[in-house]
């Protein structure tokens, strides 16, 4: 049976990438759209629902019949008024608005489908498990449009002169992005791809946009957030266990931990510093998020729990440690609400304040020389070649497939032209 989803390659726009269309084989009673965008200096998702609203909805209306849903939830921050004064009007029946705090991480899954619904996914679960499915604002806007995913929307901010939401072909090089805001207002710079709190360093200006890249932060290349996300693991390992006097901010603040979940930061880096390595695994690391907040912002010391988190919740996992408790009994901390983390001060900590914080949406999309697709762009196996070097393609044209039977996406030509190189990538040369 064709399924149109599957076949233009829709996955999770924000995110790892998940194919939509395998999301919504399952039934639930609600579809809860992630319009939180609690990352700083990011607008992708206002400027989409602001402009593309009737896109959204009519990929929603899709995704709740697909998943057998009579009623659906639009998350937007409060503070948004002009977005949900131009969706409220739109809505079909089963349809409302949520607001959202202006707080970080608001669009964290977990914490959202709590705040619409009041329900827990318990540790380690999944939405599905309250009944839910969460669908990104571009997921739907792309599940709306029926056609194959060549482009990508995104903003790019900090360090620039213009910033700017785009829509770009995939594949396109974050240099020519970086160009398209204006170019850097600084001579050296380093570039958070995908957000401040949750992003990684590029690798250069010619790594690829896929279909996951939500933003591009540039940053002089002497920022604070630019060193830690330089540190290594011997350095973060080294000082974490020399200097954690166990205030234990790390847990309090953890969003996780105040929703009832086992994760509790500061143990972590208590074994870090009392266990050995090989007896140190927690299996409440196994449910932390890495939403960075406990790094980034908790910390005093500016010391690293996110990480050691992470390098602990993988070892777990080998080991397969399991959290015994009863989900039944998870509930949220008391001072779940007063805990949240205003946006605006997680930009002063993170010193991000001086940038100017807006995107708007340039939708006239740019027309790139080369583009370079990776095979291995979401979530399951990478998708393999259906096109040789040499070939001519058109854009919208199937390039890549998922294997038969593995968890995947298809992977369509973002630009016409000639397939130059097909490696770990499809690079094509427009003509």
């Amino acid at each position: 049976m064709k399924d149109s989803i599957h076949d233009n390659g829709v996955v999770g726009a924000g995110g790892a990438g998940f194919p939509a269309a395998v999301k919504l084989r399952a039934k639930a009673e609600v579809v809860i759209v992630n319009g939180a965008e609690c990352e700083p200096l990011l607008h992708k998702d206002k400027e989409l629902m602001l402009h593309h609203g009737a896109e959204m909805l009519r990929g929603l209306r899709a995704a709740m019949a697909r998943a057998g849903a009579l009623q659906a939830v639009v998350g937007i921050k409060e503070k948004d008024q002009a977005v949900i004064q131009a969706i409220t009007p739109q809505l079909p029946a089963g349809v409302r608005v949520f607001p959202l705090s202006d707080t970080y991480p608001a669009g964290d899954e977990f914490l959202l489908v709590y705040d619409v619904t009041g329900r827990v996914i318990p540790p380690g679960g999944l939405p599905l498990n309250v009944g839910a499915v969460v669908l990104n604002v571009e997921t739907l806007v792309n599940i709306g449009r029926n056609r194959p995913v060549t482009h990508k929307y995104l903003t790019v901010a900090g360090a620039v002169k213009e910033p700017v939401t785009l829509r770009v072909p995939v594949g396109i090089s974050l240099g020519e992005v970086i160009q398209a805001a204006g170019g850097a207002t600084v001579p050296l710079y380093d570039v958070l791809m995908g957000g401040a709190m949750m992003g990684r360093l590029a690798s250069g200006p010619e790594e690829p946009i896929l279909k996951t890249t939500g933003g591009a932060i540039v940053l002089p290349r002497e920022h604070g957030l630019i060193t830690r996300y330089r540190l290594p693991w011997s350095a973060i390992y080294r000082i974490g266990k020399s200097a954690c006097d166990q205030c234990v901010f790390c847990t309090e603040l953890c969003p996780r931990f105040l929703l009832g979940h086992p994760i509790e930061p500061h143990l972590a880096m208590r074994a870090l510093m009392f266990a050995p390595e090989k007896d140190r695994m927690i299996a409440g690391t196994l449910y932390c998020c890495e939403c960075n907040l406990c790094s980034l912002f908790s910390c005093p010391e500016t010391l690293d729990p996110k990480n050691v988190c992470a390098h602990d919740k993988v070892a777990a996992r080998e080991k397969n440690l399991k959290w015994q408790g009863d989900p039944n009994e998870v509930r949220p901390h008391s001072m779940y609400p007063a805990r949240r983390v205003p946006i605006r001060r997680l930009m002063q900590r993170l010193g991000l304040q001086s940038f100017r914080n807006v995107g708007p949406l340039e939708d006239r999309p740019l027309k790139p020389k080369r583009v370079v697709l990776p095979l291995e762009q979401h979530a399951g196996a990478p998708a393999a070649p259906v096109v040789r070097a040499g070939e001519r393609v058109k854009e919208g044209q199937l390039i890549a497939a998922p294997p038969e039977g593995k968890l995947g996406a298809n992977i369509h030509a973002s630009i016409s032209g000639r397939v130059s190189k097909v490696d770990g990538a499809i690079t094509i040369e427009a003509t």
